[in-house]
């Protein structure tokens, strides 16, 4: 266990460490850890802990590019207390992940592009510190395993993934993740590249693919938007079906079949 000093410029000498019991949770769930706490030399009144999930966010500005971190639940999981000097305590917690937390790592493994993580925010001496960040890794819903799954078998090939600043409709975050594919398979034909976003509630889904297909030496390229939604509840199958009548109707819009 790692402590770390805080609040040193008020000469608190206040040092703690928080450790996830679940470093790896998906959308919905309770993600809990502790919060350890060593006090200085005198007694001090904690005024609570706040946690923080935030994200590593790729932001526009013009036509320059860069990256901000961006705080998208911040809960309070303690009120006040009592912190004597030189002594220990913990303090358990559990904050719901957001059903639209982007997805951070896949099969166990971080995710390409991805930056998620956790701050624990400490109130003491009226000023207020946050820990280092601790890394989140977020596995997609069976829903989206499912989604994923299909895209793998129909051929296409993971690129890369991100977050993008903005609000899609249906959505209370202010970003929006793309997980990004070079098309394969028959596809390829149709989609040079593929962009995947998913808009997660408690019951059901929101799948949106966005492809692009170049055209020939005196046409323009292109891009194609489709939409559509998946209940938790749906029978086994209707992931990947809804997945290829969407790519079939982009392509049909286009006059690509």
């Amino acid at each position: 266990m790692v402590f770390r000093k805080l609040m040193a410029a008020f000469g608190a000498g206040v040092e703690v460490d928080t450790v996830l019991t679940n470093t790896g949770v998906r959308p919905g769930e309770l993600l809990r850890g502790v919060v350890h706490f060593r006090g200085g030399k005198a007694d001090y009144k904690v005024e609570g802990i706040h946690i923080d999930l935030t994200a590593v966010v790729e932001v526009e500005s013009g036509d320059s590019e860069y990256k901000s971190t961006y705080s998208f639940l911040r809960q309070q999981v303690s009120g006040p207390f009592q912190l004597a000097a030189g002594a220990q305590h913990q303090h358990p917690f559990e904050v719901a992940i957001p059903w639209e937390t982007p997805i951070s790592a896949i099969a166990g493994q971080p995710l390409r592009g991805m930056r998620l993580g956790v701050q624990t925010e400490l109130a003491l001496a009226g000023a207020l510190d946050k820990g280092d960040l601790d890394p989140l890794f977020v596995s997609p819903l069976p829903v989206q395993e499912h989604v994923i799954a299909a895209l793998d078998r129909l051929g296409f090939r993971f690129k890369k993934a991100d977050l993008e600043r903005g609000t899609l409709y249906g959505s209370t975050m202010p970003f929006f993740q793309e997980i990004e594919y070079y098309a394969g398979g028959k596809w390829r034909r149709h989609f040079n590249e593929l962009e995947l976003t998913f808009i997660a509630g408690p019951g059901k889904m929101d799948v949106i693919l966005e492809a692009d297909k170049r055209g020939g030496f005196l046409t323009s390229s292109h891009d194609a938007y489709n939409r559509f939604t998946i209940r938790y509840d749906d029978p086994p199958g209707a992931a990947e079906q809804a997945l290829e009548r969407g790519l079939e109707k982009m392509a049909r819009h286009r006059g690509w079949f």
